[in-house]
């Protein structure tokens, strides 16, 4: 009678996968609008109570009766409170143990009528051995776990007097399923259930002293090692409790590298070290630094070429037809080549030559390698060393931060596929030197056949044999060029082309690429004759070709345009006119020099040697009366000034033989100037142009127009041989000089000369200025201004063909 006076009817609140004890506080999140009706319904009475219940199925929204377990817990709502969201949170507290009797259904919510469920205790010696045994094991828990605030919160279980509060407490903190917590919710007596949470909190602190246990094994194994490798030593002993291999698994990275490596044809050092590195690899997380400079490094070793090699097609007759379907001309350079090629035919095992390409700029030293490739069967790779300051660019970074490479050398070698492929080193002449190194002293081991069969690279630091590749070097000029680099080179000249050679190179070469370029046929495009000598005389001032092949562009694009704008619709081909190229190339760019036609008192032609090719220039000099110095102009170098002192002192020293008065040069001073003089100019050639134009000045006697000369000058009078001979003769032909003045030493030298150009030219050589002078200097009449006797040098000479 009394159980049915205690029965209330009270909103049911369902919880999932927690329960609620008596005396515990729990928040709770509430967003089911069941529960929310619950609630609010409960804070609408005086006493604030409600059902706490858990679900026996987390997953069900709507539950019934059935699907709640019938022991619950009645609690008091403390707080409640929103959420920016909206969401409702409350703290509720327990009160005591209910078992729900029958489940009423409300209009928004669930409530049910309820009994109280007290439990049963006791006193005696045994729920007092019980509670201070659960004391004792409550104690032990700060020393296990660190969490902050957990050693205030045992110190406040510790002052818990009651056994079944103590009890109802610890088993809210401890990690148990909702069906274990239930069973404990559910306990009748008290003396069952401080006996029940003591075997729980018992197991738990099995199981934290094993697992802390377990932690200071693993941290003694690996000392003071960084937390990477303590994670990786735990993935170890997790894999050999489940009995996994340590081995790489197939498939990954690591395991294929492996295999690449033990398949590749690598030689013992390199299998070694790429074997090390993969070990080293496999040790690694993807994530570490040093993974993948190690990945980089080992495909760089794989992608060398360390034993491949490409078979030579050394038939000679092969490679000439090849180099002459290339280039017209250079017979010495051609021949020079198949000597190389004829000794590897002979002696395969020879070194490679080291070829050096000196030229102007357009005369196909950069073609030419290609051509040696082709007509060889190798592949062939080209680098530009120009402007180059950094010595790692060929020797490769070292290997000691991301983003390191291998030098320019290997990378060509790997883009090549082949140890011995043809390396085109271009501009060497152009390499510059700094603070981070001089890339010219590496190249005298990447170039030296003794050494580069050794040549060890920053980057990948094992040897590598370089004696297999033919190296072809290019440069417009040798003086940049250090010593010791040039001696390990072979050095092939290529000076510029003769007119002839240029109409020759641009028939067979340079017009048919471009109107193939220009997507033009021979039938629809024609020139007349003779319209090709005039672009390349009125157009054109080159030792190469470069500046024809524009000009010849510009024509096949003016066609190009012609015919797009008619629609492809015209019936006969297109002959260019001389007369249409003022229209389509613009004014004659090059003129002959009218102004040099005759030649005033005081000036004489010179010729000189540059980078571009052979070139005319004039020495112009005139009296200062009352001076007594000597003015140099047109930026002269020093060499160029002494020539012009030697020049005015030789003239002094012999004024009584040549009939002047020494008094001319006490009371005059001496101008020379040579145009151009914004460029800077150099070398003693200009010595005997300096005399001529010297002694014309002091004689009132004119110099040949027709007439260009170069040689050094000795006090004594000689004529000394002077070098590029060649290119200041094409120079002089391209000027329309008709004579030339040439020292004696210099005659074999003109055995390079084209046949065409010699039969236009009269050459005299010449061994004193002496002879300079009686075959430069004019009468007033136009004869020799004095002859030199007992010199059979006097006369004209013809050069022999």
């Amino acid at each position: 009678m009394g159980d049915e006076l205690t029965i209330t009817t009270l909103p049911i609140l369902p919880v999932k996968r927690i329960v609620l004890f008596p005396g515990t506080m729990l928040p709770l999140s509430i967003g089911r609008g069941r529960s929310v009706a619950a609630v609010e319904s409960a804070m609408g009475t005086e006493d604030k109570i409600l059902l706490v219940t858990a679900q026996r199925d987390a997953e069900k929204e709507s539950p019934i009766l059935e699907d709640l377990y019938q022991t619950g817990t009645k609690a008091v709502i403390k707080q409640t409170g929103k959420t920016s969201e909206g969401q409702l949170h409350i703290l509720v507290q327990g009160v005591e143990r209910v078992v729900l009797l029958k489940l009423e259904q409300a209009d928004s919510f669930l409530s049910a009528r309820s009994r109280p469920f007290p439990l049963s205790t006791e006193s005696g010696p045994e729920i007092e051995a019980l509670h201070r045994a659960l004391l004792d094991l409550a104690g032990q828990l700060p020393g296990l776990i660190s969490a902050q605030g957990f050693t205030e919160v045992i110190d406040v279980l510790r002052a818990e007097r009651d056994p079944t509060s103590l009890a109802y407490r610890l088993a809210s903190f401890l990690n148990l399923t909702v069906e274990r917590l239930q069973t404990i919710l559910e306990i009748p007596t008290q003396v069952e259930l401080v006996r029940q949470i003591y075997a729980v909190l018992s197991h738990e602190l099995q199981i934290l002293k094993l697992r802390n246990e377990i932690a200071s094994q693993a941290q003694t194994e690996i000392g003071k090692s960084q937390r990477e490798y303590f994670l990786r030593q735990q993935l170890k002993e997790i894999q050999q409790e489940l009995g996994e291999s340590d081995e790489d698994p197939e498939g990954s990275d690591v395991a294929l590298l492996k295999k690449r490596i033990e398949e590749a044809d690598l030689p013992e050092h390199v299998y070694t070290e790429a074997i090390r590195e993969v070990k080293r690899l496999a040790k690694l997380p993807p994530v570490a630094p040093d993974h993948q400079v190690i990945r980089s490094y080992l495909e760089l070793i794989l992608e060398l070429p360390w034993t491949k090699t490409t078979a030579d097609s050394l038939e000679i007759s092969r490679v000439r037809q090849v180099l002459d379907e290339d280039h017209y001309g250079i017979q010495d350079v051609k021949e020079r080549i198949l000597e190389h090629l004829a000794v590897l035919k002979l002696n395969p095992s020879a070194n490679a030559p080291i070829l050096c390409l000196v030229g102007p700029p357009g005369v196909g030293k950069t073609s030419l390698g290609q051509s040696i490739a082709r007509a060889l069967g190798r592949t062939f790779e080209r680098i530009s060393l120009g402007g180059l300051h950094d010595e790692a660019e060929l020797r490769g970074h070292r290997r000691t931060y991301v983003g390191a490479m291998p030098g320019r050398i290997l990378q060509a070698l790997r883009r090549a596929g082949t140890k011995n492929p043809v390396i085109m080193l271009d501009e060497v002449d152009k390499v510059g030197h700094d603070f981070r190194g001089d890339p010219a002293s590496a190249l005298l081991e990447i170039l030296d056949p003794a050494q580069n069969h050794t040549f060890r690279d920053n980057y990948l630091d094992l040897h590598f044999d370089l004696s297999k590749i033919m190296f072809i070097t290019t440069g417009n000029t040798l003086d940049p060029i250090s010593r010791p680099l040039m001696d390990r080179m072979e050095i092939l000249r290529l000076p510029g082309y003769s007119q002839q050679e240029k109409y020759e190179i641009a028939i067979r070469y340079l017009w048919p690429r471009r109107l193939k370029e220009a997507g033009l046929t021979p039938d629809q495009i024609s020139m007349e004759e003779g319209l090709l000598t005039h672009i390349i005389t009125s157009y054109t001032k080159e030792a190469g070709v470069r500046q024809l092949e524009q000009m010849l562009g510009r024509l096949t694009r003016k066609v190009a345009l012609k015919l797009a704008d008619s629609g492809d619709s015209l019936p006969d081909p297109i002959v260019i006119q001389q007369s249409e190229l003022m229209d389509w190339l613009g004014t004659d760019r090059f003129l002959p020099d009218e102004s040099r036609r005759e030649l005033p008192i005081g000036v004489a032609t010179g010729l000189a040697w540059t980078e571009a090719g052979g070139e005319v220039l004039y020495v112009e000099t005139t009296l200062l009366p009352g001076g007594s110095d000597l003015t140099l102009t047109g930026q002269l170098g020093e060499v160029m000034q002494e020539s012009a002192q030697a020049a005015r002192s030789y003239l002094w020293s012999r004024a009584e033989q040549m009939g002047l008065n020494t008094h001319v040069f006490k009371r005059n001073g001496l101008h020379i100037h040579i145009p151009e003089g914004a460029i800077p100019k150099d070398g003693p050639s200009a010595g005997v142009t300096m005399v001529t134009a010297l002694a014309s000045t002091f004689l009132k006697a004119r110099v040949r127009s027709d007439t260009a000369m170069t040689g050094e000058i000795s006090l004594s009078g000689l004529v000394l041989p002077v070098g590029g001979i060649k290119e200041k003769v094409l120079g002089a032909h391209r000027a329309g000089i008709k004579q030339l003045i040439l020292p004696k030493g210099n005659e074999k030298d003109l055995k390079e000369v084209p046949d065409q150009v010699r039969n236009d030219l009269t050459f005299v050589f010449v061994e004193t200025l002496d002879e300079v002078l009686a075959a430069t200097l004019l009468t007033n009449n136009g004869g020799p201004h004095f002859p030199i006797q007992g010199s059979p040098q006097a006369q004209d000479v013809l050069c022999p063909n």
